[in-house]
């Protein structure tokens, strides 16, 4: 029994570790500028795509591939944060203040992340590539122009068919010089591997139970993570100008803070920890296009049981929900309340995945009539949109 408690507490707590890396980015971006950023899903699928292209660049290395996975986290980071940067300064910032409006534009982000990861290959990449060079290079030679507000819905109508035009037709004929091989999407629709290293490989045993190194690496990793984040919160400038604007933005903006720049480095702050969570979720199996859409109704759930923009409280609601969620899905609980049989034969009836989540669902919707702001709600002034 003691071993069982041990493994329940400690798997919850790997789940909830895997919970709070990819709360953490949300919690931020949601405290900061009230996005409700469905995308977070598809950064955290960017990153664990990215740690499988890495795995796969390192693995003629020999010894040396063992260590991809500290390439990996970086590449991840990176990736995830320059496309949230990209999500920011293309489509949120024209959406500040409108809540409905960026839950709706970021479902449709997510959903074309979906399918780029589907469809990618070289052409793909290739008229990417191209119509961007063209269409913002073109934008950007008219913006020199003084005259230019006065011409711009012209040169949008000119430079945006013609970018689109010029990029299919490089694609097409790429397409056809190169054969198939040019066109075949990098990854498709199935889902792919990433290998643990050698070294994460096996458990530490303890009696006759083992801890997972996988899961032990996750745990540290997310312990290095919140270190991190509270460090640069509260130890950095860019930090304190981040707390700064989430108390108040237009003080913040009175006091000469750049607001526009606070946004786009938090967005990018919060996506690049999701892609650390990609990283994470791919050692604990396969990884498909459909990867984030597993992990962000629990962001959620961690982000608002939790507290808006409170980073202890993401903390300490992924540890609830996760060890909450793996205890009763197990059946656990049915197990330990053998001798009160109407006990044991309720948690018995939720002792799946999915019937697991619903009971926790209720829980939270439960929990929140009483505290509807959260465990560790805000104090002072909140963000106004």
């Amino acid at each position: 029994m003691a071993i069982s408690i041990l493994d329940g507490i400690f798997n919850g707590l790997s789940v909830g570790s895997v919970l709070l890396l990819a709360a953490l980015g949300l919690a931020i971006v949601f405290g900061l500028m009230g996005v409700i950023n469905m995308a977070h899903g598809e950064l955290m699928m960017l990153g664990a795509y990215t740690t499988f292209v890495v795995q796969n660049i390192f693995k003629p290395l020999g010894a040396f591939s063992q260590l991809y996975i500290f390439f990996a986290l970086i590449a991840a980071f990176v990736v995830a944060a320059l496309m949230g940067l990209v999500l920011e300064r293309g489509v949120i910032r024209y959406l500040y203040g409108r809540p409905l409006e960026t839950l709706l534009a970021t479902w449709g982000v997510s959903l074309i992340l979906q399918q780029f990861v589907r469809s990618v290959s070289w052409v793909l990449v290739v008229n990417l590539a191209l119509f961007c060079l063209l269409y913002f290079g073109g934008l950007w030679l008219v913006r020199k122009r003084p005259d230019f507000e006065q011409i711009r819905k012209l040169a949008i109508a000119v430079l945006l068919p013609l970018s689109v035009g010029i990029a299919l037709t490089v694609g097409s004929l790429l397409g056809k010089s190169f054969g198939l091989t040019a066109t075949k999407p990098w990854f498709g629709a199935q889902n792919v591997d990433v290998t643990a290293p050698k070294w994460l490989q096996g458990g530490l045993p303890i009696g006759g139970y083992q801890l997972p190194y996988t899961r032990m690496f996750i745990m540290l990793l997310t312990v290095l993570c919140v270190l991190g984040i509270y460090f640069f919160l509260n130890k950095t400038p860019w930090g304190l100008r981040i707390r700064s604007v989430t108390q108040n933005r237009n003080m913040s903006a009175c006091l000469g803070i750049p607001t526009a720049k606070v946004d786009a480095l938090t967005f990018a702050l919060g996506s690049g920890l999701a892609g650390v969570a990609g990283c994470a979720v791919s050692l604990l199996g396969s990884v498909g296009p459909n990867t984030g859409q597993n992990y962000i109704v629990n962001t959620f759930m961690v982000v608002v049981v939790g507290g808006v923009g409170k980073l202890v409280g993401t903390i300490v609601g992924a540890m609830a929900i996760g060890i909450t969620d793996y205890v009763i899905g197990t059946g656990m609980l049915s197990t330990l309340f053998t001798a009160i049989q109407p006990v044991s034969n309720f948690f018995a009836f939720f002792a799946t995945t999915s019937m697991a989540k619903v009971l926790v669902f209720v829980l939270i919707v439960v929990f929140l009539q009483f505290r509807p702001a959260g465990l560790f709600p805000q104090k002072g002034r909140t963000v106004d949109a």
